[in-house]
């Protein structure tokens, strides 16, 4: 198979898989449901407690407004605590709740006994399969997020 159509098949297929995981935990949700980006500032943020707003713009690949913006609505849902810096009162240091990080646990929780028990269903050789793929998609995400940083 030709480098594009791998490209396109695989870039597809990823997108498929991750909104099939959302649709299925999103089912049984009581707490109202967060756009992606919020989950990404979430986790960035659950990652690296204390990440100042640019930087998480920055790692994020977003305008800062459209961080600020997002940073406002977690804040007001009680999801992030955002602080002053120390170092520079104009900045803010961004810290979550621990009801953010026990949303994020208990949807990780989930997304894991989803995928683990789908993977289970899955013959010997296909696990195999995808267990030697992981390092190649490894490398993909990491050169995917290398080219951003040139940006």
């Amino acid at each position: 198979m030709a480098t594009t159509g791998l490209g396109d098949e695989l870039a597809d297929l990823l997108v498929g898989i991750q909104r099939l995981l959302r649709r299925r935990l999103r089912r049984g949700l009581t707490a109202p449901r967060l756009r992606g980006a919020q989950v990404e500032l979430l986790r960035l943020v659950d990652a690296r407690p204390g990440i100042r707003v640019s930087a998480a713009a920055k790692e994020l690949y977003l305008a800062g407004n459209s961080v600020s913006t997002l940073v406002n609505q977690l804040v007001r849902d009680g999801l992030l605590l955002r602080a002053p810096d120390p170092a520079d009162g104009r900045a803010a240091l961004l810290h979550p709740t621990p009801q953010a990080a026990a949303r994020l646990a208990a949807w990780d929780g989930r997304r894991s006994e989803l995928v683990t028990a789908q993977v289970a269903l899955l013959s010997e050789a296909d696990r195999v399969a995808l267990t030697a793929a992981l390092p190649a998609l490894r490398r993909l995400a990491e050169g995917l997020h290398e080219e951003g940083d040139g940006e």
